[in-house]
């Protein structure tokens, strides 16, 4: 029952994807700062490198940068077969990398749907689907290997802006990881954070612009912070978190609960 023990993710090693800057960034830190080996991809190659090596840096731990672009097939196959060369165990995955495209109804591109469906959805399967091997040898440790896929709120209800393809690869994701929780366990968990509003490059403009006024909407009053997403990874990267599998959970500021009391 110590809270060193229940909360300790210190020597795992995790692929974090979309890492080299946002909220990949806040989680990669989270990790680090507790003694985790972890991997972070991103297309930016430069952001990526130079996130890594400030990680490593603050330490405890270490932060690997592996550039990539999760947007295509053999891109994914790359990432994989480069951590099965550097690790024997993947102990947890967090599936970060998203994008996403808002426009007015009349003019919303069918190419927006091709592009948000393929990352947002399509290739947190593939790169779910070829790191099982290296994500189930965890459990010979007696871990349990966890996945953790960024969801977000606008895949719960509908938002007010008009990112359609979003909240629908959103919503897809949530479903997809419910579905995958039902044929991993028990030696892999998986689970969504339904994420509200963090400082991010998805949420430059908005928070920019009307930050005030979005948190003020919001029961807590504020935006995410990075300690609250990393909070949430730890614990369920970590044993305090085996036992949940299947859920998407809020990470939100009471985001949820405010639409819901307007309606």
């Amino acid at each position: 029952m110590d809270i060193n023990s229940l909360f300790d993710v210190k020597d795992k090693v995790v692929l974090v994807t979309g890492g080299g800057r946002g909220v990949g960034e806040m989680i990669a830190a989270g990790y680090t700062a507790n003694g985790a080996k972890v991997y972070i991809s991103s297309r930016d190659v430069k952001a990526c490198e130079e996130t890594a090596k400030r990680l490593t840096k603050d330490g405890p731990g270490k932060c690997i940068a592996m550039p990539a672009d999760l947007s295509k097939y053999e891109e994914c196959e790359r990432v994989v077969a480069e951590l099965e060369k550097r690790e024997k165990v993947l102990h947890i995955l967090v599936n970060n990398s998203g994008v996403t495209w808002g426009e007015e109804l009349s003019t919303y591109p069918d190419s927006a749907f091709t592009k948000l469906m393929t990352l947002n959805v399509q290739r947190v399967f593939t790169l779910t689907q070829k790191l099982v091997p290296l994500l189930s040898k965890a459990q010979e440790e007696g871990f349990v290997g966890r996945i953790i896929n960024i969801g977000s709120i606008n895949g719960v209800n509908p938002p007010g802006l008009e990112t359609y393809a979003y909240s629908a690869s959103k919503a897809a994701l949530h479903q997809l990881s419910k579905h995958l929780s039902t044929r991993l366990g028990p030696s892999i968990s998986v689970n969504t954070l339904a994420l509200g509003p963090f400082r991010s490059k998805m949420m430059k403009f908005t928070l920019d612009n009307f930050e005030e006024e979005l948190a003020e909407s919001l029961p807590m009053k504020r935006i995410g912070a990075p300690t609250d997403v990393a909070a949430a990874c730890l614990w369920l990267s970590s044993k305090g978190g085996e036992w949940v599998t299947g859920t998407v959970i809020p990470i939100d500021g009471g985001s949820l609960v405010a639409t819901q009391a307007k309606l």
